[in-house]
């Protein structure tokens, strides 16, 4: 199963979701008993002028997501949208990953 998330519900994600902002990224959340456990990225050529450095960004939230997604830590029944932030270029994945648990922890916190 991909843990991709399709270009057609991105707008439904901001649309009704909800944000966490963290050091670095900033992530949507849609919480639906329908809901796959399924993330998208969006890295702005604003932020990030190289490509390279974009697509590193992309690769590392990516990666991170489909690691956390394995070890069975990503919420069920929720869609997400990281936004990277310029921060995240000189970290590594395992930096993203715990970054993406705290932003997991703090959305589960804020719902009660």
């Amino acid at each position: 199963m991909s843990t991709r998330l399709p270009g057609a519900k991105y707008k439904k994600v901001f649309d009704r979701g909800r944000s966490v902002k963290g050091r670095l990224l900033v992530a949507w959340r849609l919480s639906q008993p329908d809901a796959d456990r399924m993330a998208g990225v969006v890295v702005s050529k604003k932020t990030f002028h190289d490509a390279v450095d974009r697509n590193r960004a992309k690769r590392l939230m990516r990666e991170a997501y489909r690691l956390l997604v394995k070890e069975g830590v990503a919420p069920l029944e929720s869609e997400w949208v990281f936004i990277a932030r310029r921060a995240i270029i000189e970290k590594r994945c395992a930096d993203v990953m715990e970054e993406m648990k705290w932003v997991f922890s703090r959305d589960v916190s804020r719902r009660r």
